[in-house]
């Protein structure tokens, strides 16, 4: 029995890339013993095969988490004596250091490209910006060619690894068809989009929510929690929220009946450095949920969401662009309805789970072999 351990510090225990896809997907199979290490103080449980194994609460702010929690992380990691540690988050490189020095196969998972990530943070100043992330990616250079294989979530992502590593795949987050898709009728869809996601402004939730102002006839459903302060109160103060469902939170099966109710799903995020590689979940999830696309007109995403024919394109930071789009939808349910059977066969093609699925399969027989 080969025995697997995931890792994370910071993602919730059933994290849809991490434990849905990966770890289900490996526990599937008769010689794979699947564990995953969480930080939530929620306690172990055996779930779908896979083993949550919980190390306690995340510790304080940032700096807690990157000491003192990744330091249980690691205890409890040895102790565990795992053929492959499958590492989640930045913060851990290091004791993924550690387990390769006790001869172990580690494996870092690159769900976004750090660097570029801490380019985009906000909090931070300008200099700041330039001095991290210069550090960031010298750092993934000197010590990521160390590790057995690097997991990365898009292809851009594993370009710029595969300069460093030549075991690197990418392995994307596309959606799982069975879980999302539905055959509700588009005469019985009601005249309702949706945004399916964290808020925050980057992510163009401003814009969307004054575009709701112009629309008569329309609501917009709001499936997410804010991530940042104010922000909340600010939405609010629109005139545009007055046609706005807020649903808060949602499970997989809320989100479903989301999508069931709506008949375009919204991904307008700003095209800002990180974003512009970026393959966003949710636009997958709306389309194989046959629902039109409304995306940011980022030249990747264009490609995807014109290329299939499954949305409309628009500038993300203009409200009477995405008020029009929307317009479009309600107003033409024949070719709104086209675009959402498009996308769904888009994603039964090429951008699904078992495709993705068998990339990871085989990366992991590879990686055993060497």
């Amino acid at each position: 029995m080969i025995k697997i351990t995931h890792l994370t510090s910071a993602h919730p225990r059933y994290d849809t890339r991490i434990f849905v896809k990966m770890c289900c997907s490996l526990a599937k199979k008769e010689n794979y013993e699947v564990r995953l290490i969480v930080a939530d103080g929620l306690g172990d449980e055996l779930k779908n095969s896979v083993q949550i194994i919980d190390i306690g609460a995340k510790e304080g702010g940032r700096v807690a988490r990157m000491t003192a929690t990744s330091l249980k992380v690691f205890e409890k990691a040895v102790q565990l004596q795992s053929h492959i540690y499958h590492l989640h988050d930045p913060e851990l490189i290091p004791i993924g250091l550690k387990l390769k020095k006790l001869g172990h196969k580690v494996i870092f998972d690159a769900h976004e490209d750090l660097p570029k990530q801490i380019l985009a943070k906000p909090y931070l100043n300008p200099v700041s910006k330039r001095v991290l992330s210069f550090f960031a990616s010298s750092y993934e250079k000197f010590v990521l060619k160390k590790f057995d294989g690097i997991i990365t979530a898009t292809p851009y992502i594993r370009d710029k690894f595969l300069k460093i590593n030549d075991m690197t795949i990418d392995v994307n987050n596309f959606p799982i068809v069975s879980e999302l898709s539905n055959t509700t009728p588009w005469s019985q869809k009601a005249d309702e989009i949706c945004y399916i996601g964290n808020l925050t402004t980057v992510r163009g939730i401003k814009e969307l929510v004054k575009a709701m102002e112009l629309l008569d006839g329309v609501r917009l459903n709001i499936a997410g929690k804010y991530l940042e302060n104010g922000l909340e109160e600010e939405l609010k103060s629109y005139k545009g929220w007055e046609k706005v469902n807020f649903l808060g939170f949602l499970d997989r099966d809320g989100i479903l009946e989301v999508l069931k109710r709506s008949k375009a799903g919204v991904v307008t995020l700003y095209p800002i450095i990180n974003y512009v590689d970026a393959l966003p979940v949710k636009m997958f999830e709306y389309m194989v949920a046959r629902l039109s696309v409304i995306s940011s007109d980022i030249d990747y995403w264009k490609e995807i969401v014109e290329g299939n024919e499954c949305g409309l394109c628009v500038n993300p930071k203009n409200p009477q662009e995405i008020a029009k789009a929307i317009e479009y939808i309600i107003q033409h349910p024949k070719e709104a309805s086209k675009m959402g059977e498009n996308g769904k066969q888009a994603v039964l093609k090429k951008y699904n789970w078992r495709n993705e699925e068998e990339k990871l399969l085989y990366f992991y027989k590879k990686l055993l072999r060497s």
